[in-house]
């Protein structure tokens, strides 16, 4: 018998680690084991997915008649490895087990140019999609939240938050920074977010709506849900 408050132990087998950047979150994982058998099957199944599949970001395409090409189209002639398009900016998750140097090939081959790709595994993407990165900042029309994916880890972060302009009358305020992530807050007007992490870090970026992560994750969730 366990009492309120006890924990009970992980089954043999099962090690916290399992989940590695995605159940970092130890209370995750042992959440999945006091809720019973069918949580517990779900969070391996979201495991064993998540150990295989990859997020690829373009960056720079589709954008003001730029480097133009059919998400749909891509998605369907790389279905052999299980990819799902996201949006039309260049989002896919690809739920098949493949290195990505085979995976990078596949994708250039079937390209009439040469994008620039981001690509991670996922489950750095959905221990991103858990922390609570943008605090108490609104929702609106007028003010947006976004991630940047860079092409690798900034060596140096610049103090944060940075905000650009400066001063109260701010465009974009990039408030963390996490492996490959940038995170940040766009109010409307000139500046973007994109421009002003790849001036700053000095490295090659794409960013993405935090939308766009959270449907992400829901295709890693409801392909764990469909193999369970």
């Amino acid at each position: 018998m366990v009492h309120a408050g006890e924990r009970r132990p992980l089954p043999s087998g099962v090690k916290l680690t399992f989940l590695e950047g995605l159940a970092c979150d130890c209370n995750f994982a042992r959440g999945a084991v006091e809720r019973g058998p069918a949580a517990l099957l779900s969070w391996t199944s979201i495991a064993t997915l998540v150990a295989m599949s990859s997020v690829v970001f373009f960056r720079a395409v589709n954008v003001g008649g730029h480097q133009k090409f059919q998400p749909g189209k891509l998605a369907k002639e790389l279905a052999e490895f299980g990819v799902i398009n996201i949006g039309a900016a260049g989002t896919f998750v690809v739920r098949e087990e493949v290195g990505q140097m085979m995976l990078r090939d596949q994708i250039l081959r079937r390209m009439p140019f040469k994008p620039e790709l981001m690509i991670c595994p996922a489950r750095s993407v959905l221990a991103l999609a858990r922390g609570n990165w943008f605090g108490d900042a609104p929702v609106r029309k007028d003010m947006g939240r976004f991630v940047s994916v860079l092409q690798k880890a900034p060596r140096v972060k610049p103090a944060l938050p940075l905000e650009q302009p400066a001063g109260e009358g701010w465009e974009v305020r990039i408030v963390a920074v996490t492996g490959r992530f940038a995170l940040s807050i766009r109010r409307l007007g000139q500046t973007y977010s994109n421009a002003v992490v790849e001036k700053h870090f000095g490295v090659p970026a794409t960013t993405r709506n935090w939308n766009t992560i959270e449907a992400i994750c829901e295709v890693l969730e409801n392909q764990s849900d469909a193999q369970s």
